[in-house]
């Protein structure tokens, strides 16, 4: 076992050597612009791309006409939220989303208020799901797009999409959600749900970084984006730039990888995940966040309570790398957004780790795992007065 051990997949993940394989060609002999026409060089590049978001499409059940491509998942969400905004202008202003989204969705949708957008924040339960009953009484007849995020990221609680693409149907509105966490670890299928508009990235599912792509339906209804990148006129005329050839390869492999291994995978880690948590969970005083029933198979958010997260993540970070919450807020000190929605108090949600599994996770890891955050835990509620207090108490009783 080589330490250190990964377990933080939903900041990013290695790429499969299947993956760099494929790309690798497109460095160096088949280097071409896809935009150019003229010769072979191009031509090759075209087809490589035109492979890819047959791959793509697949694997969200999309068309590959669908698949725009962009530089990830945030470029994505901007895309999407801004696109709307602009071409329905007169239609309506108003957008609904929910207030345990990643930051790429609601600094955008915080962006666009300030040019005129109305925005509802829908609340969300203890388990971070939200009231299907508060997002149809929200919809008003200004109300132009449902932004409503997969799987979250901190938390991994799935929500209910078949029912909030129905309700989005419904009542004639665009229904967007970033699956970025989702898509490649569970099965996806924008038709199937209903979802008119959906951002991904190559980096969450053993893909390159720099790559990801905004599924754009086509039919019942056609779904119209201004284009928030000006240029060339690539991408269906949404968004324009030379085509990351390389990129676009690795993910297209990426998803027909997902496509094939995303159950067994599934499978696996959910053990190991329940393993992790049920041997942590003796530690007492330790809360599984978000709901257990409706969420990603490889994640888990747990706090423990009079151990502080910082503190939690310096004792093991040489051995164990964790998270304590989104990697693109984790310059921050404030505590989780996320678990902050869901009705943790500072100290618990400071308290919190995010464990990642992924596909090159052993159970020698796991193990390895259970006993270094054991002890660190141990450790860290040993110099804690408030934790001696409460053994007192609890012995009183």
């Amino acid at each position: 076992m080589n330490l250190p051990i990964y377990l933080d997949h939903n900041a990013t993940t290695p790429c499969d050597p299947g993956v760099v394989a494929a790309m690798l060609p497109y460095f160096t002999q088949n280097f071409g612009n896809a935009s150019s026409r003229n010769h072979s060089f191009g031509w090759h590049a075209e087809e490589a791309v035109d492979y890819a978001r047959e791959q793509v499409a697949l694997l969200i059940g999309a068309e590959p006409k669908e698949i725009v491509f962009t530089s990830g998942a945030t470029e994505a969400d901007n895309l999407a939220i801004k696109g709307v905004y602009e071409m329905y202008a007169s239609k309506g202003n108003h957008i609904i989303t929910v207030v345990t989204e990643h930051k790429a969705v609601l600094d955008t949708c915080r962006h666009i208020e300030k040019l005129g957008a109305e925005v509802t924040y829908l609340k969300v339960n203890t388990d971070g799901l939200i009231d299907l009953q508060e997002l149809e009484a929200a919809i008003k007849p200004t109300t132009i797009l449902i932004a409503i995020m997969y799987a979250n990221n901190e938390t991994g609680t799935i929500q209910p999409m078949k029912e909030i693409g129905a309700i989005a149907k419904k009542h004639g509105v665009i229904f967007f959600s970033d699956a970025t966490q989702a898509v490649g670890k569970i099965p996806v299928d924008v038709k199937n749900d209903d979802i008119d508009l959906l951002a991904m990235t190559a980096h969450k599912m053993y893909g390159p970084k720099g790559i990801g792509a905004l599924y754009v339906r086509r039919k019942n209804p056609r779904v119209k984006l201004t284009a928030q990148m000006d240029g060339g006129g690539h991408e269906r005329g949404m968004r324009s730039g030379t085509l990351n050839v390389p990129g676009i390869v690795g993910f297209g492999k990426a998803c027909e990888l997902c496509l094939h291994e995303m159950q067994q995978d599934a499978e696996r880690l959910s053990k190991l995940r329940d393993r992790l948590e049920n041997a942590l969970l003796k530690l007492g005083e330790v809360y599984i966040n978000g709901s257990k029933e409706h969420r990603l198979p490889h994640v888990s958010n747990m706090s423990f309570k009079y151990a502080e997260g910082e503190a939690l993540l310096m004792g093991l970070n040489k051995e164990i790398a964790l998270s304590s919450g989104s990697a693109c807020t984790s310059a921050s000190i404030e505590p989780s957004h996320v678990l902050k929605a869901l009705g943790l108090d500072d100290e618990l949600a400071h308290s919190s780790l995010r464990f990642g599994l992924g596909r090159y996770t052993t159970s020698e890891e796991i193990e390895y795992t259970i006993v270094q955050v054991s002890k660190t835990v141990k450790k860290l509620r040993g110099l804690s007065p408030l934790w001696e207090k409460s053994k007192e108490e609890a012995g009183a009783k």
